[in-house]
Protein backbone atom coordinates (compact mmCIF):
# COMPACT_ATOMS: atom_id res chain seq x y z
CA UNK A 1 0.00 0.00 0.00
CA UNK A 2 1.30 3.07 -1.10
CA UNK A 3 0.20 5.13 1.81
CA UNK A 4 2.94 3.14 3.94
CA UNK A 5 5.73 3.91 1.66
CA UNK A 6 8.44 6.73 2.59
CA UNK A 7 10.07 8.66 -0.74
CA UNK A 8 12.65 11.03 -0.21
CA UNK A 9 13.53 13.53 -2.98
CA UNK A 10 17.00 15.12 -2.90
CA UNK A 11 18.17 18.20 -4.59
CA UNK A 12 21.29 20.17 -3.31
CA UNK A 13 20.78 23.03 -6.05
CA UNK A 14 17.06 23.72 -6.50
CA UNK A 15 15.11 25.83 -3.77
CA UNK A 16 12.46 24.05 -1.89
CA UNK A 17 9.30 25.50 -4.40
CA UNK A 18 11.16 24.16 -7.15
CA UNK A 19 8.17 23.73 -10.06
CA UNK A 20 9.05 20.37 -11.48
CA UNK A 21 10.70 18.96 -7.69
CA UNK A 22 8.02 19.88 -5.28
CA UNK A 23 5.07 21.65 -7.04
CA UNK A 24 5.01 18.63 -9.59
CA UNK A 25 6.16 15.51 -8.44
CA UNK A 26 6.75 15.54 -4.96
CA UNK A 27 2.66 16.83 -4.59
CA UNK A 28 1.61 14.51 -7.27
CA UNK A 29 3.25 11.50 -5.40
CA UNK A 30 1.83 13.38 -1.92
CA UNK A 31 -1.55 13.28 -3.80
CA UNK A 32 -1.06 9.56 -4.47
CA UNK A 33 -0.67 8.84 -1.23
CA UNK A 34 2.85 8.71 -0.07
CA UNK A 35 4.98 9.91 2.44
CA UNK A 36 6.98 12.41 0.60
CA UNK A 37 9.69 14.17 2.02
CA UNK A 38 12.30 16.89 0.00
CA UNK A 39 15.40 17.82 1.17
CA UNK A 40 16.44 21.17 -0.10
CA UNK A 41 18.96 23.65 0.24
CA UNK A 42 18.18 26.59 3.03
CA UNK A 43 14.52 25.08 3.07
CA UNK A 44 12.38 25.35 6.33
CA UNK A 45 11.77 22.00 8.02
CA UNK A 46 7.93 22.20 7.93
CA UNK A 47 4.72 20.45 6.23
CA UNK A 48 3.52 22.20 3.17
CA UNK A 49 0.60 20.89 0.59
CA UNK A 50 1.11 17.64 2.18
CA UNK A 51 5.28 17.10 1.66
CA UNK A 52 7.86 17.13 4.40
CA UNK A 53 10.73 20.20 3.46
CA UNK A 54 13.80 19.76 5.07
CA UNK A 55 16.46 21.98 4.88
CA UNK A 56 20.68 22.19 5.04
CA UNK A 57 23.41 24.59 4.81
CA UNK A 58 24.44 25.65 1.65
CA UNK A 59 27.24 27.46 1.13
CA UNK A 60 26.76 30.82 -1.11
CA UNK A 61 26.45 31.35 -4.61
CA UNK A 62 29.93 30.62 -6.38
CA UNK A 63 31.30 28.18 -3.49
CA UNK A 64 30.78 25.31 -6.02
CA UNK A 65 33.39 23.00 -4.63
CA UNK A 66 31.66 23.49 -1.02
CA UNK A 67 28.69 22.41 -2.58
CA UNK A 68 29.85 19.74 -4.54
CA UNK A 69 31.57 18.24 -1.07
CA UNK A 70 29.58 19.24 2.21
CA UNK A 71 26.30 19.73 0.79
CA UNK A 72 26.15 16.36 -0.55
CA UNK A 73 27.68 14.77 2.14
CA UNK A 74 24.48 16.75 4.15
CA UNK A 75 22.10 15.63 1.89
CA UNK A 76 23.45 11.98 1.93
CA UNK A 77 22.97 12.32 6.05
CA UNK A 78 19.85 13.61 6.24
CA UNK A 79 18.25 11.02 3.50
CA UNK A 80 19.72 8.13 5.47
CA UNK A 81 18.21 9.51 8.75
CA UNK A 82 14.51 9.33 7.02
CA UNK A 83 14.43 5.95 6.27
CA UNK A 84 13.11 6.49 3.11
CA UNK A 85 11.75 2.88 1.13
CA UNK A 86 12.98 5.23 -2.23
CA UNK A 87 15.09 8.08 -2.96
CA UNK A 88 15.06 10.35 -5.65
CA UNK A 89 17.48 12.40 -6.34
CA UNK A 90 17.78 16.03 -9.16
CA UNK A 91 21.45 16.92 -9.37
CA UNK A 92 24.03 15.07 -11.41
CA UNK A 93 26.45 15.94 -8.09
CA UNK A 94 24.57 14.04 -5.93
CA UNK A 95 25.54 10.83 -7.74
CA UNK A 96 27.77 9.76 -4.98
CA UNK A 97 25.02 10.10 -2.90
CA UNK A 98 22.77 8.20 -4.46
CA UNK A 99 25.09 4.99 -5.12
CA UNK A 100 25.93 4.55 -1.27
CA UNK A 101 22.21 5.04 -1.18
CA UNK A 102 21.96 2.34 -3.60
CA UNK A 103 24.54 -0.27 -2.22
CA UNK A 104 22.50 0.45 1.16
CA UNK A 105 19.72 -1.38 -0.65
CA UNK A 106 17.25 1.30 -1.06
CA UNK A 107 15.47 1.65 -4.82
CA UNK A 108 16.90 5.33 -6.14
CA UNK A 109 16.06 7.27 -8.75
CA UNK A 110 18.16 9.94 -10.43
CA UNK A 111 15.85 12.92 -12.09
CA UNK A 112 17.77 14.12 -15.20
CA UNK A 113 16.47 17.58 -15.35
CA UNK A 114 19.13 18.33 -18.79
CA UNK A 115 22.06 16.87 -20.90
CA UNK A 116 24.87 17.40 -18.32
CA UNK A 117 27.24 16.75 -20.72
CA UNK A 118 26.09 18.77 -23.77
CA UNK A 119 25.94 21.75 -20.62
CA UNK A 120 29.50 21.58 -19.83
CA UNK A 121 30.34 22.75 -23.53
CA UNK A 122 29.13 25.91 -22.71
CA UNK A 123 30.61 26.19 -18.69
CA UNK A 124 31.94 29.39 -18.55
CA UNK A 125 34.21 28.04 -15.66
CA UNK A 126 35.44 25.38 -17.46
CA UNK A 127 38.97 26.38 -19.33
CA UNK A 128 37.46 26.12 -23.28
CA UNK A 129 40.15 23.29 -24.13
CA UNK A 130 39.03 21.27 -21.43
CA UNK A 131 35.22 21.43 -21.97
CA UNK A 132 35.11 18.81 -24.91
CA UNK A 133 37.10 15.97 -23.11
CA UNK A 134 34.98 16.59 -19.49
CA UNK A 135 31.81 16.28 -21.65
CA UNK A 136 32.86 13.31 -23.12
CA UNK A 137 34.21 11.93 -19.86
CA UNK A 138 30.54 12.60 -18.20
CA UNK A 139 28.27 11.31 -21.44
CA UNK A 140 30.28 7.73 -20.25
CA UNK A 141 30.13 8.16 -16.68
CA UNK A 142 26.84 9.24 -16.01
CA UNK A 143 25.27 5.84 -17.59
CA UNK A 144 27.33 3.66 -15.93
CA UNK A 145 26.74 4.88 -13.25
CA UNK A 146 23.28 5.23 -13.61
CA UNK A 147 23.26 1.20 -14.27
CA UNK A 148 23.68 0.74 -10.42
CA UNK A 149 20.37 2.99 -10.33
CA UNK A 150 16.67 1.36 -10.20
CA UNK A 151 15.49 3.96 -12.49
CA UNK A 152 16.57 7.21 -14.50
CA UNK A 153 13.72 9.93 -14.59
CA UNK A 154 14.50 11.81 -17.72
CA UNK A 155 12.76 15.44 -17.98
CA UNK A 156 12.65 15.21 -22.23
CA UNK A 157 12.75 12.03 -24.54
CA UNK A 158 16.65 13.50 -26.09
CA UNK A 159 18.00 13.14 -22.67
CA UNK A 160 16.28 9.38 -22.29
CA UNK A 161 18.11 8.36 -25.33
CA UNK A 162 21.36 9.08 -23.50
CA UNK A 163 20.20 6.40 -21.16
CA UNK A 164 18.98 3.91 -23.58
CA UNK A 165 21.57 1.59 -22.93
CA UNK A 166 21.31 1.50 -19.13
CA UNK A 167 20.48 -1.76 -17.33
CA UNK A 168 17.87 0.47 -15.16
CA UNK A 169 14.60 1.49 -16.21
CA UNK A 170 14.25 5.01 -18.16
CA UNK A 171 11.35 6.98 -18.14
CA UNK A 172 10.32 10.09 -19.50
CA UNK A 173 8.55 12.56 -17.59
CA UNK A 174 8.27 15.64 -19.21
CA UNK A 175 8.16 19.18 -17.50
CA UNK A 176 5.09 20.28 -19.17
CA UNK A 177 2.79 22.85 -17.35
CA UNK A 178 -0.23 21.52 -15.26
CA UNK A 179 -3.49 22.22 -17.04
CA UNK A 180 -5.24 24.16 -14.55
CA UNK A 181 -2.75 26.66 -13.59
CA UNK A 182 -2.67 29.24 -16.64
CA UNK A 183 -5.90 28.13 -18.16
CA UNK A 184 -7.73 31.08 -17.07
CA UNK A 185 -5.34 34.08 -17.90
CA UNK A 186 -7.57 36.90 -18.43
CA UNK A 187 -6.48 38.78 -21.32
CA UNK A 188 -8.48 42.07 -21.75
CA UNK A 189 -7.83 44.30 -24.14
CA UNK A 190 -6.12 47.28 -22.67
CA UNK A 191 -5.45 50.50 -24.38
CA UNK A 192 -1.82 51.71 -23.87
CA UNK A 193 1.36 50.38 -25.77
CA UNK A 194 1.42 46.74 -26.00
CA UNK A 195 3.72 44.48 -24.54
CA UNK A 196 5.50 40.79 -24.99
CA UNK A 197 7.08 39.30 -22.10
CA UNK A 198 9.84 36.57 -21.07
CA UNK A 199 9.91 35.09 -17.80
CA UNK A 200 13.01 33.17 -16.74
CA UNK A 201 16.47 33.31 -15.74
CA UNK A 202 17.98 36.38 -18.09
CA UNK A 203 21.57 35.47 -19.87
CA UNK A 204 23.39 36.17 -23.05
CA UNK A 205 22.57 32.49 -23.69
CA UNK A 206 18.87 32.81 -22.68
CA UNK A 207 19.06 35.66 -25.62
CA UNK A 208 18.19 38.60 -23.49
CA UNK A 209 20.39 40.84 -25.53
CA UNK A 210 18.85 40.07 -28.35
CA UNK A 211 15.24 40.57 -27.09
CA UNK A 212 16.20 44.28 -25.36
CA UNK A 213 17.61 45.08 -28.55
CA UNK A 214 14.82 44.05 -30.91
CA UNK A 215 12.28 45.78 -28.50
CA UNK A 216 13.72 48.93 -29.35
CA UNK A 217 12.97 47.96 -33.24
CA UNK A 218 9.19 48.19 -31.99
CA UNK A 219 6.62 49.99 -30.46
CA UNK A 220 5.72 47.48 -28.21
CA UNK A 221 7.14 47.02 -24.42
CA UNK A 222 9.27 43.91 -23.05
CA UNK A 223 7.86 42.81 -19.77
CA UNK A 224 10.83 40.93 -18.16
CA UNK A 225 10.58 38.21 -14.65
CA UNK A 226 13.75 36.64 -13.48
CA UNK A 227 17.31 37.58 -12.33
CA UNK A 228 20.00 38.78 -14.31
CA UNK A 229 22.97 36.17 -14.26
CA UNK A 230 25.94 37.79 -13.81
CA UNK A 231 24.11 40.47 -11.99
CA UNK A 232 26.35 43.19 -13.99
CA UNK A 233 24.10 42.02 -16.69
CA UNK A 234 21.60 44.56 -15.73
CA UNK A 235 23.60 47.35 -15.52
CA UNK A 236 25.22 47.00 -19.10
CA UNK A 237 21.64 46.69 -20.92
CA UNK A 238 20.44 49.34 -19.08
CA UNK A 239 22.79 51.32 -21.31
CA UNK A 240 20.96 49.96 -24.21
CA UNK A 241 18.53 51.87 -26.53
CA UNK A 242 15.95 49.45 -25.72
CA UNK A 243 16.00 49.64 -22.26
CA UNK A 244 13.85 52.47 -21.74
CA UNK A 245 10.92 50.05 -23.41
CA UNK A 246 11.60 47.34 -20.94
CA UNK A 247 9.91 46.52 -17.64
CA UNK A 248 12.34 44.37 -15.23
CA UNK A 249 9.42 42.58 -12.37
CA UNK A 250 12.20 40.51 -11.04
CA UNK A 251 11.87 37.18 -9.91
CA UNK A 252 7.58 36.07 -9.41
CA UNK A 253 5.99 33.48 -7.94
CA UNK A 254 3.58 31.51 -9.98
CA UNK A 255 0.68 33.77 -9.34
CA UNK A 256 2.13 36.91 -10.11
CA UNK A 257 4.00 35.13 -13.12
CA UNK A 258 -0.44 34.71 -14.42
CA UNK A 259 -0.24 38.76 -14.19
CA UNK A 260 2.37 39.00 -16.68
CA UNK A 261 0.61 36.87 -19.29
CA UNK A 262 -1.93 38.25 -18.94
CA UNK A 263 -0.30 42.31 -19.95
CA UNK A 264 1.34 40.06 -22.72
CA UNK A 265 0.11 39.58 -26.22
CA UNK A 266 3.47 37.08 -26.84
CA UNK A 267 5.73 35.26 -24.92
CA UNK A 268 9.56 34.96 -26.18
CA UNK A 269 11.28 32.08 -25.92
CA UNK A 270 14.98 32.69 -28.59
CA UNK A 271 17.66 30.89 -26.43
CA UNK A 272 20.93 30.65 -28.62
CA UNK A 273 21.81 27.43 -30.53
CA UNK A 274 24.10 25.92 -28.13
CA UNK A 275 24.71 22.29 -27.25
CA UNK A 276 22.27 21.63 -24.39
CA UNK A 277 19.39 23.78 -26.15
CA UNK A 278 18.94 22.80 -29.57
CA UNK A 279 17.06 19.44 -28.05
CA UNK A 280 15.89 20.82 -25.02
CA UNK A 281 12.21 21.44 -24.02
CA UNK A 282 12.37 24.91 -22.00
CA UNK A 283 9.06 24.70 -19.78
CA UNK A 284 8.73 28.78 -20.32
CA UNK A 285 7.42 27.85 -24.22
CA UNK A 286 4.17 25.45 -22.84
CA UNK A 287 3.41 27.63 -20.21
CA UNK A 288 3.19 30.53 -22.30
CA UNK A 289 1.06 27.71 -24.46
CA UNK A 290 -0.89 26.90 -21.49
CA UNK A 291 -2.09 30.82 -21.24
CA UNK A 292 -2.74 30.97 -24.91
CA UNK A 293 -0.01 33.01 -25.47
CA UNK A 294 1.51 33.54 -28.79
CA UNK A 295 5.20 31.84 -28.92
CA UNK A 296 8.14 33.74 -30.47
CA UNK A 297 10.74 30.82 -30.33
CA UNK A 298 14.00 30.04 -31.56
CA UNK A 299 14.13 28.09 -34.88
CA UNK A 300 15.20 24.71 -33.63
CA UNK A 301 14.22 21.69 -35.85
CA UNK A 302 12.76 20.30 -32.07
CA UNK A 303 10.97 24.02 -31.26
CA UNK A 304 9.83 24.42 -35.38
CA UNK A 305 8.00 21.12 -34.95
CA UNK A 306 6.20 21.88 -32.11
CA UNK A 307 5.52 25.55 -32.89
CA UNK A 308 4.27 24.81 -36.54
CA UNK A 309 2.86 21.24 -35.35
CA UNK A 310 -0.02 23.35 -32.93
CA UNK A 311 0.34 26.45 -35.08
CA UNK A 312 0.76 28.78 -32.06
CA UNK A 313 3.70 31.06 -32.65
CA UNK A 314 6.45 32.15 -34.73
CA UNK A 315 10.09 30.67 -35.11
CA UNK A 316 12.55 33.16 -35.61
CA UNK A 317 16.96 32.81 -36.25
CA UNK A 318 17.35 33.25 -32.34
CA UNK A 319 20.72 35.28 -33.42
CA UNK A 320 19.09 38.22 -35.50
CA UNK A 321 17.21 41.20 -33.21
CA UNK A 322 15.53 42.24 -36.60
CA UNK A 323 13.83 38.77 -36.90
CA UNK A 324 12.87 38.94 -33.48
CA UNK A 325 11.50 42.74 -34.00
CA UNK A 326 9.81 41.33 -37.28
CA UNK A 327 7.76 38.81 -35.60
CA UNK A 328 6.76 41.50 -32.48
CA UNK A 329 5.65 43.83 -34.49
CA UNK A 330 4.16 40.93 -36.83
CA UNK A 331 2.12 39.87 -33.56
CA UNK A 332 1.47 43.60 -32.73
CA UNK A 333 -0.45 44.71 -36.32
CA UNK A 334 -2.60 40.91 -36.03
CA UNK A 335 -4.05 41.03 -32.86
CA UNK A 336 -6.90 38.47 -34.40
CA UNK A 337 -4.55 35.90 -36.05
CA UNK A 338 -1.84 36.02 -32.78
CA UNK A 339 -5.12 35.62 -30.58
CA UNK A 340 -6.33 33.02 -32.65
CA UNK A 341 -2.24 30.98 -32.36
CA UNK A 342 -2.25 31.35 -28.56
CA UNK A 343 -5.62 29.46 -28.47
CA UNK A 344 -4.32 26.84 -30.34
CA UNK A 345 -1.34 26.80 -28.37
CA UNK A 346 -3.70 26.15 -25.18
CA UNK A 347 -5.65 23.28 -27.16
CA UNK A 348 -2.39 21.11 -27.84
CA UNK A 349 -1.36 21.66 -23.82
CA UNK A 350 -4.96 20.34 -23.19
CA UNK A 351 -4.38 17.09 -25.61
CA UNK A 352 -1.11 16.61 -25.38
CA UNK A 353 1.53 18.89 -23.15
CA UNK A 354 0.11 18.78 -20.19
CA UNK A 355 1.63 17.64 -16.40
CA UNK A 356 -1.27 15.35 -15.82
CA UNK A 357 -0.15 12.73 -18.00
CA UNK A 358 3.43 13.06 -17.30
CA UNK A 359 2.60 12.89 -13.21
CA UNK A 360 0.97 9.53 -14.55
CA UNK A 361 4.14 7.88 -15.65
CA UNK A 362 5.47 9.24 -12.56
CA UNK A 363 3.05 7.35 -10.14
CA UNK A 364 2.90 4.40 -12.40
CA UNK A 365 7.23 3.87 -12.34
CA UNK A 366 6.61 4.17 -8.22
CA UNK A 367 4.14 1.49 -8.26
CA UNK A 368 6.01 -1.09 -9.84
CA UNK A 369 9.44 0.37 -8.33
CA UNK A 370 7.96 -0.57 -4.94
CA UNK A 371 5.61 -3.19 -5.57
Amino acid sequence: MSGSKTVVHMTSVHPADDTRIFAKECRTLAAAGYDVHLISPNADDRVHHAVHTWGIAAPRSGHRLARMTSTVLEVYRRARALRADLCHFHDPELMSAGLLLARSGVPVFYDVHEDVAATVLDKPWIRKRLRRPTARLVAAIEPAAANRLAAVVAATPAIAERFSGCHCEVVTVNNFPELGEFQNVDRPDVPGTPAVCYVGAMTPIRGIDVMVDAIARTDARLLLAGQFDPPGLADRLRASPGWSQVEHVGRLGRLQVTEIFARAMAGIVVFEPASNHLRAQPTKLFEYMAAALPVIASDFPLWRDIVEGANCGICVDPLSSDALADAIRWVVAHPDEAREMGENGRRAVGTTYNWESEGQKLTALYRRVLA
